[in-house]
């Protein structure tokens, strides 16, 4: 979607641009947001985006791409108003605090990589940490492991890095004024949006398991019966919130009423997260994770996410083998995909875990080519290798994580991956302050020496302790070439996120495909254990399932992997080219 000049309304409507028609389901409703001078659409439900077309949206100045249109559309307002990338993943990211309530966050956390056109990149881990009051065994129920405790409970919210980290970010990288990237999600809270078709159909269906929280359904509901799309949802306690952060910064949330109300619902309900713990939160200041495949960079998180890691190791074992040649979708480049998945993903789970309880993790090691060609030579062509019944298999990871990317008019680049963990995070709304917390204590290990088939494990890297980072595979990842910006990407996913995004970059550097095709493209998915491979229903052929299943991988059929938000530089045009995911909502928005 290309907005027109800053002199006219945004019209978000059906409407054609220079890259074809684009299909909005629900009525535009514009509005404009008093002060700041932006024009917003509320309301608007994108599925599937672009109708029919594989040409991604063009976009001469700067583009935002997100899973949301509205909040897509406030971050692109920030940069006509002289902000840079920076400062519109902000105001995006707190925008979708407000109008995506199944990812976007304020009680979440999250990562952000940042590119400048000159100069050193940088990440930003404002992943959440456990309470002070956390143990090893504090899932534990008599000795037994209780998942409720593990992912249902007060006991699984963990302490909310996201405003720090947006702060951190915008302190660092910033020019706008803070107040002003906060106040276009005050505004949308408090004067509220027109609820879409897809928002609709979520709320309804996360309604019931949200019973148990008063100020959830009141939050969320029209006393206890769901929203119809076209309705608009005011949620005045997260304005209120949201003000106090606009004008006290993290102060705003990780002290004063909002830290005393966070309290207030811990302590009446069983959890463990004091105001002591939410004062002591630090959003870290991180050096990316660096790799070359086929001549192009790859900048990505380091650890505590696992996905930089992991990415540029798979990366690094593919790059032995000539993709383009053997073709996209053959028997035989699936086969060698999944293969270098099963290495990496078996690496993630012995090695990996929060840097500062885990300083002799060998991150340099598993990302050097000479490992990856130690590992390539264990690789039979012709034969899937096992993954060992001995060892342990996966916990649950929660898929409903929400990614945003940003290019602005000088070509810095944002690439932004948050979460609450499961879709509306724990489900509890803090009550007076009208945001909802995460379950993030479940990507911790269950316990110590836990292991079961059902997917539990109990190494120590990921343990729960005071002050810990649980492991993350989020994965936002910027590729360059030659000093040049080339793709901005991210998704959604859990522990498919890893995978969607080195698929995206191989669609691009290997295939050939331009951004909308490479996020168009059927996607695979193996992490090492359990020992299947799901594939997406229209991916493989008859004859490659075929073919696979001959060399002995066991091959699951998934209906949907991930929801990528990928900008491309055309260098030779000087153009953005956003492509958007139509497997959820998405909107690529740039003018």
């Amino acid at each position: 979607m290309v907005l027109p000049p800053p002199a006219a309304p945004l019209a978000l409507g059906p409407r054609r641009c220079d890259h074809g028609p684009m299909s909005i389901r629900s009525t535009t409703l514009q509005r404009r947001v008093a002060g700041a001078g932006l024009v917003l659409a509320a309301g608007l439900g994108l599925a599937p985006g672009l109708t029919g077309s594989s040409r991604p949206i063009r976009a001469g100045r700067a583009m935002v791409v997100s899973q949301d249109a509205i909040a897509s559309a406030v971050g692109v307002e920030v940069m006509r108003g002289g902000g840079n990338a920076v400062d519109a993943a902000v105001a995006t990211a707190l925008a979708l605090a407000v109008t995506y309530p199944t990812a976007g966050n304020l009680g979440g956390g999250g990562f952000l990589v940042y590119r400048p056109a000159e100069g050193d990149p940088v990440a930003y881990d404002f992943r959440e940490t456990a309470p002070g009051r956390s143990s090893p065994t504090m899932f534990l129920r008599d000795g037994e492991y209780d998942p409720v405790l593990h992912h249902n409970s007060h006991l699984a919210v963990g302490v909310p890095g996201t405003v720090a980290g947006l702060h951190l970010a915008w302190t660092e990288q910033g020019t706008l004024p803070w107040p002003a990237l906060v106040d276009p999600a005050v505004r949308l809270a408090r004067e509220g949006f027109a609820v879409s078709d897809a928002l609709a159909r979520s709320l309804a269906g996360v309604l019931p398991r949200m019973a148990p929280y008063p100020a959830s359904v009141a939050q969320f509901s029209k006393d206890g019966e769901p929203y119809r799309a076209g309705e608009v949802l005011r949620q005045g306690d997260l304005a209120r919130t949201l003000a106090r952060i606009a004008e006290q910064g993290p102060d705003g949330f990780y002290r004063g009423e909002t830290a005393a109300l966070v309290e207030r619902e811990m302590r009446a309900n069983g959890g463990i997260m004091t105001r002591a713990d939410l004062a002591a939160y630090r959003a870290v200041r991180r050096t990316p994770i660096r790799g070359v495949y086929r001549g192009y960079e790859v900048l990505s998180m380091p650890p505590i996410s696992s996905g930089g890691a992991a990415i540029v190791q798979m990366l690094n074992i593919l790059e032995h083998d000539d993709l383009a040649a053997s073709g996209f979708g053959s028997a035989a480049t699936v086969h060698l995909m999944i293969e270098a998945m099963r290495r990496a993903y078996a690496d993630r789970a012995r090695y990996l875990g929060d840097p500062a309880f885990n300083p002799a993790m060998p991150v340099e090691r598993l990302t050097s080519k000479a490992y990856a060609a130690q590992l390539r030579r264990t690789i039979d062509d012709g034969r899937a290798s096992v993954s060992s019944p001995e060892s342990f298999e996966w916990p649950r990871e929660g898929g409903e994580t929400t990614h945003l990317s940003v290019v602005d008019g000088a070509r810095n680049a944002v690439s932004l991956t948050y979460t609450l963990e499961q879709g509306y995070g724990s489900k509890i709304t803090v009550p007076g302050a009208g945001f909802l917390l995460n379950n993030e204590m479940g990507d911790f290990n269950a316990g110590p020496g836990i292991t079961t088939g059902g997917g539990l494990i109990g190494t120590a890297p990921n343990l729960a302790e005071p002050g810990k980072r649980m492991l993350s595979s989020m994965s936002p990842t910027i590729v360059t070439r030659d000093g040049q910006l080339v793709l901005v990407t991210g998704s959604p996913g859990g522990r498919t996120i890893i995978n969607t995004v080195l698929q995206t970059i191989l669609n691009v550097v290997d295939f050939g495909m331009n951004v909308q095709e490479a996020v168009d493209a059927p996607r695979i998915h193996h992490q090492w254990l359990p020992d299947v491979t799901r594939y997406e229903r229209w991916g493989l052929s008859p004859d490659t399932l075929a073919l696979l299943r001959g060399r002995g991988h066991t091959l699951v059929e998934t209906r949907a992997q991930g929801a990528v938000s990928a900008i491309f530089y055309n260098m030779e045009d000087d153009v953005l080219e956003g492509a958007e995911d139509r497997r959820r909502t998405s909107a690529a928005v740039g003018f």
